[in-house]
């Protein structure tokens, strides 16, 4: 059962923390997609979990900052960038529902990292060559870009942001998107991994421009390309915060569940 949240964290009796880290300048693109394309990725026993009747997958580019793994700062890796595609699902745990997040693809730009989460979390990291820039832009605004190497060409990730922070609107897109605490990967056909993740509920600021150029057959499948290459159907930014990912627990189910 999810314990009740006390000024935006949850508080619960925690498992041991993996990792804790600051996610930081978050730009999230989110598109509408069919269903259909995301059945291969949903994890046993969980759903997808619908807005307003929409199916939604975000392109997300962040900071990782001042990154600790198992209590340990290891030099070279405690700043970085991250650009993930993420869709989202809810799982019933037998009292209530869990509202999580499940990752397609996440890029950064270190390999041990990626050797470290896919074999712990079987996420699906991989290490390219990147970069980010934030640059003051007119009438108090800022741009943020996230960029990644793939066959010898940047992918670009950003958005032109205010910079007068807001709170999150309880029932909005923002909430949907933003607000989630539970993290869940495919370990085989029956079981599935479910982690816990805390922060506080974020800050955003709303996005006049952004950009998205990138080779998404290449990255993602060519199943992706005719929904990613459309105009998203909102675009958002979070300052973020600092966050805390608990050791991950075994989901065990009874035969394969594709919603």
């Amino acid at each position: 059962m999810i314990p009740p949240r006390k000024g935006g964290i949850f508080t619960f009796m925690a498992k041991r923390q993996f990792l804790k880290a600051q996610w930081k300048n978050l730009v999230m693109l989110n598109y509408e997609v069919d269903p259909d394309i995301l059945k291969p990725h949903i994890p046993p026993g969980t759903e997808l979990d619908f807005w307003e009747g929409k199916v939604l997958v975000s392109m997300v580019g962040f900071m990782f900052l001042d990154t600790n793994v198992v209590g340990i700062k290891w030099p070279w890796h405690v700043n970085f960038e991250e650009v993930n595609l993420r869709f989202y699902v809810r799982y019933f745990n037998g009292t209530e529902w869990k509202r999580g997040a499940v990752f397609i693809s996440e890029i950064v730009p270190k390999a041990m990292i990626a050797l470290i989460a896919n074999n712990l979390y079987r996420e699906h990291y991989r290490a390219l060559p990147m970069r980010h820039s934030v640059t003051p832009a007119a009438d108090n605004h800022t741009g943020f870009l996230y960029e990644w190497k793939l066959n010898g060409h940047w992918n670009k990730l950003g958005a032109t942001v205010s910079n007068k922070p807001q709170a999150i609107e309880p029932g909005s897109p923002e909430e949907f998107i933003l607000e989630h605490y539970w993290g869940y990967n495919a370990l085989s056909a029956t079981k599935t991994m479910e982690y816990q993740v805390e922060h506080v509920t974020w800050q955003t600021g709303a996005v006049i421009d952004y950009i998205f150029d990138a080779d998404v057959t290449a990255l993602y499948g060519r199943e992706f390309k005719p929904y990613l290459e459309k105009e998203p159907v909102s675009a958002f930014f979070a300052l973020g915060s600092e966050v805390v990912v608990r050791m991950g627990e075994k989901i065990m189910v009874k035969g394969s569940v594709r919603n």
